[in-house]
């Protein structure tokens, strides 16, 4: 169905993803866009019922203020200028700074002025999407590179809806990712959504490819390179593939201009190149992650937490190894399912193990032993620009402990990180 659609124009405010999300919490659409969209541009964007204009400190570009465009201007419909002295519109001199008061500010413009209706709900996304991607793809085929994370996953189940075994999922197991999920993957999209899935075991080949490799910079390189390198043989092997499915999502387009890499699966050769079906570009990471429930995923994959794309490979830190790379698996399982069975799933942001490339001497079972020492790593924040650092009961860190020297091969002390960022980033590597 045709949603009403409020405009919120980049004046230079960082405010403008958090209005945009207000205004959808609010049951209506809303997009962000730049301040000088021209005629053309507006014209793509169909049902504009209103525009907000947010200024900031950011909108004075060379001693004047950046304005919207003529074409803008020429939409006739009603705006709001905050923080900016527009040529027309309801004026705010800044968004009230109590969450009901800005509710109420928003409510009133995109209903009372606007007129728009509450069309801007996960149903109707879901069924608007389902007929888009019909309309795009006709009886084409779609090819997408099935990680097993949120955003993919979700692009996943929302192509199976639309166009069924036309869709050819690949999986690429690389050897880094968290215990369970090579299988987890298999079983929800080949097992119980029927997927036209192909799997691929490239452990081997990626470790050995990783062998000898410290630094952490050219271990990615290296794991995205190899990815490329994988997915394109087996795309080769497939005829008739016209669409490639992305699991882009709202933010990599708002924080980064074009799509980034790890989104995007660039460095394909010239000649294996392929319209792009991106059916979650305008949604932020939360409503992605409900649209997958709606869409019957499992909730354990589509409210996970945040996983690096070299997975596994920058928490075993240097150089790795194939026994300190199951040390980190193995323990970081221990951890998840600990904190799972203790109420802290879902209420800590990130937390996981890391395994250095040194050791310590020990005791275990009535033995001197040289073995790596774990660190756990818990922590929380809203923009992981800061985090802090989870207080986690001490007995319940003394039971992983006991857990994790007691069950995982080759370590011999388990340590729990302090350190809030700044100093320290999130990830070690």
């Amino acid at each position: 169905m045709q949603q009403d659609v409020i405009l919120v124009l980049d004046l230079g405010s960082e405010e403008n993803p958090k209005i945009a999300r207000e205004i959808r919490a609010l049951g209506v659409y809303s997009e962000i866009h730049p301040h000088d969209l021209t005629a053309a541009e507006l014209g793509a964007i169909p049902n504009i019922r209103g525009v907000i204009l947010n200024g900031g400190k950011n909108r004075i570009v060379d001693g004047a203020a950046i304005d919207a465009s003529e074409a803008v201007y020429a939409l006739n419909v009603p705006m709001l200028a905050v923080d900016h002295d527009a040529k027309s519109g309801e004026k705010l001199a800044a968004w009230p700074e109590d969450d009901a008061a800005r509710a109420a500010v928003l409510s009133a413009f995109i209903f009372d002025k606007c007129g728009c209706g509450k069309t801007w709900n996960t149903q109707n996304f879901i069924d608007d999407q389902i007929e888009r991607i019909r309309r795009q793809v006709g009886d084409g085929k779609v090819l997408l590179a099935l990680s097993g994370g949120v955003d993919s996953s979700v692009v996943a189940a929302l192509l199976i809806k639309a166009i069924g075994d036309r869709l050819t999922c690949v999986h690429v197991n690389h050897g880094l990712l968290r215990k369970g999920e090579p299988e987890q993957v298999v079983r929800v999209f080949r097992d119980e959504l029927g997927a036209n899935l192909i799997y691929v075991d490239a452990v081997d080949r990626f470790l050995d490819k990783l062998a000898g490799v410290a630094d952490p910079e050219k271990k990615r390189k290296i794991i995205g390179a190899e990815f490329i390198r994988v997915f394109e043989e087996e795309a080769r092997k497939l005829d008739g593939i016209e669409f490639l499915a992305q699991g882009t999502i709202y933010p990599d387009i708002l924080e980064s201009g074009p799509v980034k890499a790890h989104h995007n699966v660039g460095g394909l050769p010239e000649d294996l190149q392929f319209e792009l079906v991106e059916p979650l570009k305008f949604l932020f990471k939360d409503e992605v992650r409900v649209v997958g429930s709606a869409l019957g995923l499992p909730d354990n994959m589509v409210y996970r937490q945040p996983f690096p794309g070299p997975g596994l490979g920058v928490r075993c830190l240097g150089a790795i190894t194939r026994d300190r790379l199951e040390a980190v698996r193995e323990s970081d399982a221990i951890l998840r399912e600990e904190f799972a069975r203790n109420g802290l799933e879902g209420k800590v942001w990130q937390y996981f193990t890391v395994v250095p490339d040194f050791k310590s001497t020990g005791v275990k079972n009535d033995q001197r032993s040289y073995d790596w020492p774990v660190i756990i790593r818990a922590v929380n924040t809203r923009d992981a620009m800061t985090a802090t650092v989870e207080d986690v009961p001490f007995a319940l860190l003394q039971h992983i402990t006991r857990r994790i020297t007691a069950e995982v091969p080759g370590v011999n002390r388990v340590l729990y990180d302090l350190t809030p960022k700044p100093t320290g980033t999130i990830e070690w590597e």
